[in-house]
């Protein structure tokens, strides 16, 4: 049996306290004591919510009824009342609220499903009218927010907030008081490393960080801070169903990323900022970064790399995605996108080529009814006020395609341009390649070699050595220096081919971006 670690996590909030971020409570108090009729509560969290109302309830000395289809009325959160008799059918279920004699709040469960059915919503119009004169109050939960016209005028929605961090933080608590008293699991965490699982597990659920904890634990018979990648497992079951983000699972450091030494030094100082440290200090979270350069050069490369020695999920904004052929659409794919990566941040987000999405902006107004301005727009307010931890990085090639008020200070943390790798990058870059596909660098001469490879951007310094690879395994023999020269004195680069529009992309960085390396010394680029 294994002994368990006591973990020093600060105490949880006092049960007393209402469960639930601050403000929302505060919100729906207001609405219930103005005696508003019909609110809709958009949530998939019926449990967590019925703790919330409890509350909120006794507070006003009001009884809690819920309703759903499949079990009529029952009492919630020891309501003193009876509720009405049993009743499943919607609109005699609304006449029935009519009838209370007490004062209540009645939660009625994935009502929305009815809302199709225009003697449901009549049913609903009459009993708001009735209740305006009573102290009761009907709560809508439902996970989406479809409101028949009719009803637009009756209704006032709430989003119901995921939990906070202090809301995990004290399941994280249950959760290892329960472990510790079974004591046949192990809990090896110090109070930054609860801090990371907590961090992670943003965005869930209650019961989807349950379940994470769980599957934690049930996996090797602990809970370490290693486990912050199953959390973020959880995630990506979120991502999927969304359809519109893409998921992946960084597992390349910031040291597997040849050159680029001032972009490092810079988001490594940032890396402890979305802590509580950070905030307690005084710091927000950093919005985000805008890498612009050279194709080839690394510019995804580090948008994964961020994502990973800041152990925080990768999601990849595809913008030709968010276009849809229906009116209205392509606005609503891009809330639903933010929404969805503002349900699991932190989190980095990565907008890959960000020009091409945008390449119709100056035409929009007469090529697609204005379209591609309006989600501009939209993107460009997100940018600017956003308060969720998402971490932008946001790519591009084509300088010439980009509207000048994506560059406009306060859109991102800084901009930086990523030019060809000068000649001690590219030996690291070569370096990282050679150990990558299994052979030990200093067998080769790495220094002769990127001179021979001046001009070569990272992604072709890595064809390279593909390309020596196949010669030398078309030949039946080890890789050889002359294998990776021959590569090398065969091949065209970037440089070469479009270097008139590198040079003019160079003297437009020059004096308005931050360059991501160092400058190499005089003559040895």
């Amino acid at each position: 049996m294994l002994a368990c670690v006591t973990v020093p996590i600060p105490p949880a909030t006092p049960a007393a306290a209402v469960p639930g971020p601050p403000d929302f409570v505060q919100e729906l108090d207001t609405l219930v004591r103005a005696r508003y009729p019909l609110v809709w509560l958009v949530t998939s969290e019926e449990q967590r919510l019925e703790a919330i109302l409890g509350e909120l309830a006794s507070r006003h000395g009001k009884a809690l009824v819920g309703w759903s289809v499949t079990r009529g009325f029952r009492r919630l959160g020891g309501a003193r009342t009876r509720p009405p008799d049993e009743v499943r059918e919607p609109v005699a279920a609304l006449q029935a609220i009519e009838k209370l004699t007490e004062p209540s709040l009645v939660v009625l469960e994935d009502f929305h499903a009815f809302l199709g059915d225009s003697t449901v919503v009549r049913a609903l119009r009459d009993l708001a009218h009735a209740l305006k004169s009573t102290y009761s109050t009907v709560l809508i939960l439902s996970p989406v927010l479809t409101i028949p016209p009719e009803l637009e005028k009756e209704i006032t929605v709430l989003d119901v907030p995921l939990p906070t961090a202090q809301d995990l933080l004290g399941l994280l608590r249950e959760i290892v008081a329960v472990v510790r008293q079974d004591g046949k699991s192990k809990v090896e965490l110090t109070k930054e490393d609860a801090e990371h699982l907590v961090r992670a597990a943003l965005g869930l659920t209650l019961a989807e960080a349950e379940n994470a904890f769980a599957k934690a634990i049930a996996s090797d018979g602990r809970l370490s801070r290693d486990d912050v990648k199953l959390v973020l497992e959880e995630k990506r079951q979120i991502i999927r169903k969304s359809g519109l983000l893409e998921y992946f699972s960084p597992d390349l450091s910031l040291t597997g990323v040849g050159g680029l030494e001032v972009l490092k030094a810079w988001l490594t100082r940032r890396g402890a900022s979305f802590s509580e440290a950070a905030r307690r200090f005084g710091l927000p979270e950093p919005k985000g970064l805008l890498l612009l350069g050279v194709q080839g050069c690394g510019k995804s490369l580090t948008a994964k790399a961020i994502a990973a020695t800041w152990r925080l999920p990768l999601l990849r904004l595809d913008m030709g995605r968010i276009f849809s052929g229906l009116v209205g659409s392509s606005e609503e794919n891009l809330r639903r996108a933010i929404k969805v990566a503002e349900s699991v941040a932190p989190v980095v987000l990565w907008i890959d080529e960000i020009e091409k999405g945008l390449s119709g902006l100056g035409s929009s107004g007469s090529v697609d009814g204005g379209v591609t301005a309006r989600v501009f727009g939209t993107l460009l307010t997100w940018l600017q006020e956003k308060t969720a931890p998402v971490f932008v990085v946001a790519t591009a090639n084509r300088i010439d395609m980009l509207p000048p008020e994506l560059l406009r200070k306060g859109r991102f943390d800084e901009i930086f341009f990523i030019d060809l790798p000068a000649s001690q990058e590219r030996q690291e870059i070569l370096r990282i390649h050679v150990t990558n596909r299994g052979r030990d660098p200093a067998r080769y001469d790495l220094t002769g070699l990127a001179r021979a490879a001046a001009g070569f951007s990272g992604s072709e310094l890595e064809q390279l050595v593909v390309a020596g690879l196949h010669d030398a395994f078309a030949e039946g023999g080890e890789l050889e220096q002359r294998h990776l020269e021959r590569a090398a004195a065969e091949a065209r680069p970037l440089s070469v081919t479009m270097r008139e529009e590198i040079t003019r992309l160079r003297e437009w960085a020059a004096t308005r971006t931050r360059q991501a390396s160092a400058p190499p010394p005089e003559g040895a680029r």
